[in-house]
């Protein structure tokens, strides 16, 4: 079998190298790239996850990314979001260039809800380090999580996190600091992930080789 060609959404805005690494790792043919004619002919897109939310969606907006992602997960094609990359897919967000919290800001609408940040208080803010995700009924029927076991941990840094605006019957995992929050969500072809994979050591390879698994198969 021909390992299938996934396209890494590059917006200018950090190293995509671990992300692309990653998936080679697990028998991906993983490339980074900024043009829309290669997100579309790809057999699978992932959009990783660094930077600010109005940064990110003003590039990929600009650069056309922002079409071709949404085009390739309306044809059905496999799309999975990574942390910012996750944030990206909703309605609209709050993080302004700066990391501060504004008025909202359009996402590609692939996804309805919002984008809100972590309330600091007792525990700082950003998320950074390991943490727990608790699959939902509906992730333990995700083929992300196939031989993920309950309560794995998994690595994050972020501040902003999915709001409760969300649909319930996307959510596949849940995780919790400051508040409880949707830290993986699927619908369809399109998955959602707040943490990153790539950074989280057998488990995180374990989830990227089933996405890989579920492109094949697609």
């Amino acid at each position: 079998m021909v390992a299938p060609r996934i396209a890494i959404v590059d917006y200018h805005k950090g190293n995509l190298l671990s992300v692309v690494r990653s998936l080679g790792d697990v028998g991906a043919q993983a490339f980074a790239t900024d043009d829309p004619t290669q997100i579309a002919g790809a057999d699978a897109v992932v959009v990783p996850g660094v930077g600010a939310f109005e940064d990110a969606m003003d590039y990929l907006q600009t650069s056309g990314e922002a079409e071709a992602i949404k085009d390739a997960a309306a044809r059905c094609v496999p799309f999975l979001g990574i942390c910012l990359g996750l944030h990206v897919l909703f309605e609209r967000g709050a993080e302004r260039s700066d990391g501060t919290a504004g008025d909202w800001i359009e996402g590609s609408g692939i996804l309805k809800g919002s984008v809100t940040r972590l309330t600091s208080g007792r525990l700082k803010v950003p998320h950074v380090g390991w943490n727990q995700m608790h699959l939902t009924s509906h992730g333990r029927a995700c083929p992300l999580y196939a031989n993920v076991p309950e309560g794995a941990n998994v690595y994050f840094t972020h501040s902003y996190a999915l709001a409760d605006d969300i649909d319930e019957d996307i959510i596949a995992t849940r995780s919790h600091y400051t508040r409880s929050f949707a830290s993986g969500v699927w619908r369809d072809n399109v998955f959602g992930v707040q943490f990153h994979p790539e950074k989280s050591s057998a488990t995180g390879l374990t989830i990227l080789s089933n996405f890989v698994s579920y492109v094949e198969h697609a």
